[in-house]
């Protein structure tokens, strides 16, 4: 069993920095991305910070893979937070159930997902959250609303700074909207 947790103070007045992906292809996905920005909002002891545009992405599959499926909606959300990582990991897995969201199969096609990018400097390895996202600098959809928000020079801890990843996904179809 993967058990590890790495903690750095990265507290500001308000919160821990914490970054939330945001993505749908079922429904009215440009809505239910736009909902979850302003529910990202009303999480208790959190603020939004900033949201990025929204874009539209093809689907990739956890191995890179393209996905027969609709498009993704998308989005990155920036918070300060006072939650703990697995107690804002529980609130969006919340706000997913509450959009309808059933885990039957990988990356099956959903109203609403919403990934826990980053933490702070945080370094997390259990069963139940990675921190960083373990495949976040491999995604254009991810990389690229992050890089629209985030600091010049923030650094995605154990993989360098997030400018420096985005040539490697200049091949991923994306279209800011």
């Amino acid at each position: 069993m993967r058990k590890k947790i790495v903690r750095k103070k990265t507290a500001t007045d308000s919160g821990v920095p914490a970054y939330v992906a945001i993505g749908s292809n079922l429904g009215d996905s440009c809505q239910i991305a736009t909902d979850a920005i302003a529910a990202l909002d009303r999480l208790p002891k959190s603020r939004l910070v900033q949201a990025s545009s929204l874009y539209r992405a093809a689907p990739i599959g956890s191995r890179g893979q393209d996905l027969e499926q609709p498009d993704f909606i998308n989005a990155v959300a920036a918070l300060d937070t006072r939650l703990s990582p697995f107690e804002l990991l529980a609130a969006l897995q919340e706000m997913e159930a509450a959009a309808g969201r059933t885990r039957s199969i990988p990356n099956a096609p959903r109203a609403l997902d919403l990934d826990l990018l980053l933490y702070g400097d945080e370094r997390i390895n259990t069963p139940a959250l990675i921190l960083p996202h373990p495949r976040l600098y491999l995604r254009a959809f991810v990389l690229i609303p992050l890089a629209e928000i985030a600091p010049a020079r923030l650094e995605i801890p154990g993989r360098g700074q997030l400018f420096a990843w985005l040539p490697a996904v200049a091949g991923q179809r994306i279209k800011r909207l």
